[in-house]
């Protein structure tokens, strides 16, 4: 018996960060279903040069955040999990706050309300105080808040090195493999 691929809906705001939902847009971590904010498909075109016609093939299907009659915005249409990637503090405080006025955030809604996995991948920094109660009050609910650190403790060698690393840890939130290994990098670079 063949088990199921996971269905993962990666939705993109307007936060700077572009490349990491590229680079897991890449991955075959399941089978992608990619929606973009307005802003999202601007801060992509700047950062990266991509929309997403580039990033179609990778996808089973790429959605307008426009789209509220999109399946994703029904608990009765399932996805195993939905990351955010970059996800702005704006994006952050309509989820907080139950909006559900676009795709990104409604889906986000179903998420929550169907206990799903639901990682955001919040970009922007510093954090106001509302940003970090909201985020406070999104994590007791079960929401994976990753905010975009990128670690150095592997030495990367490159700026797609150090993306790729990052990418590794919310790949592992949403409940899959990391594709690299620092430590035995890090030996062999020893």
């Amino acid at each position: 018996m063949t088990q199921r691929r996971p269905r993962i809906l990666v939705a993109v705001t307007g936060a700077s960060g572009s490349a990491y939902a590229v680079s897991l847009i890449r991955r075959d971590i399941g089978d992608v279903y990619l929606v973009m904010s307005q802003w999202g498909r601007m801060v992509m075109r700047e950062e990266t040069g991509l929309d997403d016609k580039d990033l179609d093939r990778y996808c089973k299907g790429v959605f307008s955040d426009k789209d509220l009659a999109n399946p994703f915005a029904s608990g009765s249409n399932g996805f195993d999990a939905m990351v955010v990637i970059p996800c702005s503090l704006g994006t952050l405080a309509m989820i907080s706050a139950g909006m559900a006025d676009s795709l990104i955030t409604r889906a986000a809604m179903v998420a929550l309300k169907e206990r799903r996995r639901l990682v955001l991948v919040v970009r922007e920094t510093p954090w106001p105080t509302n940003a970090l109660e909201n985020a406070t009050r999104l994590s007791r609910d079960g929401v994976m808040i990753v905010p975009a650190a990128p670690p150095f403790y592997h030495r990367p060698a490159s700026l797609e090195e150090l993306v790729e690393h990052f990418v590794d840890k919310v790949v592992v939130t949403l409940g899959g493999e990391p594709r690299l290994k620092w430590r035995e990098e890090m030996l062999e670079r020893e």
